[in-house]
């Protein structure tokens, strides 16, 4: 089995620049870099984890937990996160809460037993436990969701803007005074970020804000579903537009109205958050605010990994990533994908 020695010996440098060149580190010369990487290549060259795990006090191995692993925005920003972390020989674990706090706190406590380096999550839980992880020295980057006075690195998308932005369009562009809203639970940051850009944008055009139309609950595709059915049931006139809180949720609401032979856009204009595979290829093509899901992942887990190796950085840091506002069938525009 090839050791750094083989390859230092045949990249005519030491064993220490062989080291800090399979590790990435910045000392290195890129052509030195690329010169040992091509002979560790050569001879099928796998590193020592174990012997690097003993050395470092580290296993190299970070945990992500997320609340839906069925959902595409979350498997895109797992993706992320196993890329990054990939590149800096690290591995990672995958978690799914089902969005219970408690199962989120199993999972927790499962993944200190396992001893890893980090956690990125994208929390249910109003906190408690995570205050316990900084108690514990254990770093922790939040990711899509924010806790209120977390004192750590946070990585979201702008659902304020996101949601004001879409409801603006269905107001300005299609003149709508009567839009409801179906999203998840008032305890997660993004519902309630969402909820926020949505009144912000019914009020500016001052439109009242009509509690009986803001529906909350689950980022589920049965909640969309059950909670359309019985709101197109229980309503003699429905609204001009509805405001999906997620992708997931807008496919839940597109099967109630089929079900009802209630058409979109010509009955009911839909928008809604995530412009995934599962959005982008339902007919008709859905109005979006596409969050950057990958980038979100990627860029949590190099604050991540930041962390565990410990370096200079002391202030929490915190990024908002902007939605791109895509316009399709759902809303009553006419896109490209219809051919117009």
């Amino acid at each position: 089995m090839a050791t750094i020695y083989d390859i230092a010996k045949l990249a005519g440098v030491s064993p220490a620049t062989v080291s800090r060149a399979l590790n990435q580190k910045c000392q290195v010369k890129e052509e030195t870099r690329k010169k040992i990487l091509e002979i560790a290549e050569e001879l099928n060259y796998s590193p020592n984890y174990l012997a690097r795990s003993l050395k470092k006090k580290k296993t190299f191995t970070i945990a992500l937990i997320i609340s839906d692993v069925t959902n595409p925005f979350f498997t895109t920003l797992a993706r992320g996160v196993e890329d990054k972390a990939s590149s800096q020989g690290f591995n990672a674990i995958f978690c799914n809460t089902d969005e219970s706090p408690a199962k989120e706190k199993e999972y927790i406590d499962l993944m200190l037993r396992r001893r890893v380096d980090g956690l990125v999550i994208a929390s249910c839980s109003t906190g408690d436990t995570l205050r316990d992880l900084k108690e514990k020295e254990v770093p922790v980057v939040l990711v899509d969701r924010r806790i209120e006075n977390f004192e750590g690195d946070l990585v979201v998308g702008d659902s304020k803007e996101g949601a004001y932005e879409l409801t603006r369009h269905l107001i300005e562009v299609h003149n709508f005074r009567e839009i409801a809203m179906i999203t998840g639970p008032t305890i997660i940051s993004t519902s309630k970020d969402r909820i926020a850009g949505y009144q912000r944008a019914l009020q500016e055009a001052g439109l009242p804000i009509r509690s009986e139309w803001i529906m909350t609950g689950s980022y589920k595709e049965d909640f969309g579903y059950k909670i359309a059915t019985r709101f197109f049931s229980e309503k003699k006139k429905l609204p001009q537009a509805v405001f999906a809180g997620n992708n997931l949720i807008a496919i839940g609401i597109v099967r109630a109205a089929r079900e009802r032979g209630i058409k979109i856009p010509e009955d009911l204009a839909l928008v809604t958050f995530d412009d995934l595979e599962a959005a982008s290829l339902l007919y008709p093509f859905l109005t979006v605010a596409k969050q950057p899901a990958y980038t979100m992942g990627s860029l949590a887990t190099q604050f991540l990994l930041e962390r565990i190796e410990g370096g200079e950085i002391r202030e929490k840091r915190e990024v908002v990533l902007k939605p791109e506002i895509i316009v399709r069938r759902s809303c009553g525009c006419r896109g490209e994908e219809d051919g117009f």
